[in-house]
């Protein structure tokens, strides 16, 4: 038998691997060594172990543990195949196998620096320049450390994105008319999720049923007087943009969660007889469920699967300038309650039924008593950050732990702070909204142009400067990212899937220590794999906001330790948002 050289055999056998993959089968491995060297000295097995301990892996996890016997060694070679030479290699190979095999790098950053230097930049590194975690056996000098606890789960996160409202898909239409290819460059950077592609991936859109205060008109999807069976109702009320925009994110994305429902009732249906303002009249709830059940349909029939359907966008809110309804919790729960058995009846009942969708000031009172009145309904509740905070949603949350939490609408302000946004975004949306066990993250208007327009004639929504969206277009087919994008752009990159039509992320613990701990808010999340013996995909989002150290403005980056699972590494955050990636072996 012809014998390879050890490094040229360890060489062929990483090839046959596939290391450059980020999964490694390291008993693989060994049992492979074995079969391609037969017999080998001490000395050449010395060679072999080294080089495959500095090796670069690509992108592999953490360091994989094993506790191995000689017994278990040799289960892993087919007896017929263990000849007396190669035996003897095996028990020379067991007898140098390290406990721990160090290949976890972090290859993968993206930032944002507080003066837009960077703005949501890929920074991948190299074999030389990855972030390597070490055993902790030795104290890293740092005076914060993030300890990131993978075998603790909180809830699984669906996706991150906005409203494609009327306006904001009139706003990409005209653009994709301006400037096809702006048009599409922009919606393959926003909403594309593949893996590796340099893109945020949000994921999940919210499309209002009819007219909204973002719309050219007030309409609904059956404005026929009178009409209980909704014999007129026709989807084809709303524009034709808004579905193509919709059906071009789709085709970037087709992992995409789309979650409807409408500002009011039509108008008929009203005790007011208009959309603006005013409540449903008592008569006209138990026909209310078909039309909503009508939309769903609808929007099914066009190639549009469904996510989620609510029964009211803020119930609480009468507003005579724009559609709006107020609708009472009891009230609510009637309604949906029949929608529920009729999406059942009608093979739709994998559609969700998501309640409340209003302000965080009143967590504690109409959410929970709305899932109290009809606990087997909704899947949970939506919240809105314009009253109250993100703490309330703990109220909720407390009250029934069972039902799932999303957050689904902020708005920016125009004229408000860039780096001052960037902050309150993530300490209470994108990171803060998730530790109150949010499953989601949404703004408002996904584009606008850069006077927070088209609006509804008369609309007073945004009167405190005007409303600014993920993204603002400009006439001559220009366009320009915000900060409210890519602030969420970093915490939509930590979840997305790492294989096709994959798992979205889950979060999971991690604490920050030390003197100056307080200095970086961080969110942790695992993105499991299609086939569970792959790698798992790890992910933090950590902002710096230790711009004014004694009172003074003066950024100042911060030298910080990753804990994880025994290991550390060291990362230099600068004063911004950072999202690092690494890859470990999958938990029990």
């Amino acid at each position: 038998m012809r014998l390879l050289p050890p490094l040229r055999a360890i060489r062929c056998l990483f090839l046959t691997q596939h290391v450059r993959k980020r999964t490694v089968l390291v008993k693989q491995l060994w049992r492979k060594s074995v079969l391609l060297f037969g017999s080998v000295s001490s000395s050449g097995l010395r060679k072999v172990l080294k080089r495959v301990d500095n090796v670069s892996l690509g992108r592999p996890l953490v360091v994989a543990r094993f506790s191995l016997n000689q017994n278990a060694l040799f289960n892993m070679v087919p007896q017929s195949k263990l000849i007396p030479t190669c035996k003897l290699a095996l028990l020379s190979l067991w007898a140098f196998i390290p406990r721990y095999v160090h290949c976890q790098q972090i290859y993968d950053v993206w930032q944002t620096t507080w003066d837009r230097s960077t703005l949501f930049t890929p920074l991948p590194r190299t074999t030389s320049t990855a972030i390597n975690f070490t055993p902790s056996t030795r104290s890293i000098p740092t005076s914060v450390n993030i300890v990131v606890d993978d075998t603790v789960k909180f809830q699984d996160i669906v996706g991150f994105g906005g409203s494609l409202t009327d306006s904001a898909a009139l706003t990409l239409k005209n653009l994709k008319t301006a400037n096809s290819g702006n048009y599409w460059n922009l919606l393959n950077y926003m909403f594309n999720p593949t893996d590796g592609v340099d893109a945020a991936g949000l994921s999940y859109v919210r499309v209002p049923i009819g007219a909204s205060d973002f719309s050219t008109s007030v309409y609904s999807l059956d404005d026929t007087q009178g009409d209980t069976s909704f014999n007129s109702f026709n989807i084809n009320c709303t524009p034709a943009y808004a579905f193509e925009v919709l059906k071009d994110i789709q085709s970037i994305n087709d992992l995409l969660k789309v979650h409807i429902l409408p500002w009011s009732p039509p108008s008929w249906m009203k005790v007011t007889g208009t959309m603006n303002g005013g409540s449903i009249r008592p008569d006209m709830v138990t026909f209310y469920p078909a039309y909503l059940l009508k939309a769903v349909e609808s929007f099914q029939g066009m190639g549009i699967p469904i996510y989620a359907v609510s029964i009211q966008n803020e119930p609480q809110n009468s507003n005579p300038t724009y559609p709006t309804c107020t609708i009472a919790p009891d009230v609510e729960a009637q309604i949906g309650s029949a929608l529920r058995s009729l999406l059942n009846g009608n093979g739709l009942s994998s559609v969700k039924i998501i309640g409340y969708e209003h302000n965080w000031d009143d967590a504690g009172a109409y959410p929970v008593t709305l899932i109290r009145d009809a606990p087997d309904t909704f899947a949970g509740v939506a919240f809105h950050c314009y009253e109250g905070n993100v703490a309330n949603q703990d109220a909720f949350h407390n009250a029934d732990p069972s039902k799932d939490i999303y957050l689904t609408e902020c708005s920016g302000t125009l004229g408000s702070d860039w780096w001052g946004d960037i902050k309150w975004y993530m300490d209470n949306l994108w990171i803060g909204a998730l530790e109150h066990n949010a499953k989601s993250g949404l703004m408002w208007n996904i584009a606008l142009d850069g006077n927070g327009n088209p609006m509804l004639s008369g609309a007073n929504s945004c009167n405190g400067g005007g409303c600014r969206a993920l993204v603002t277009v400009n006439s001559d087919g220009s366009y320009s990212f915000n900060q409210e994008f890519y602030s969420m752009a970093h915490a939509s990159k930590a979840i997305i899937p790492k294989d096709p039509r994959g798992l979205f992320g889950t979060r999971i613990q991690v604490s920050v220590t030390g003197s100056l701990g307080w200095t970086l808010r961080v969110g942790a999340y695992v993105t499991q794999r299609n086939n569970p013996s792959d790698w798992s995909r790890y992910s933090i989002v950590v902002l710096n906001w230790y711009d004014s150290p004694s009172g003074s403005w003066s950024p100042t980056p911060i030298t910080a330790s990753i804990s994880f699972r025994g290991m550390q590494a060291t990362y230099t955050f600068p004063v911004g948002v950072s999202t690092l990636w690494w890859y470990a072996p999958p938990t029990s």
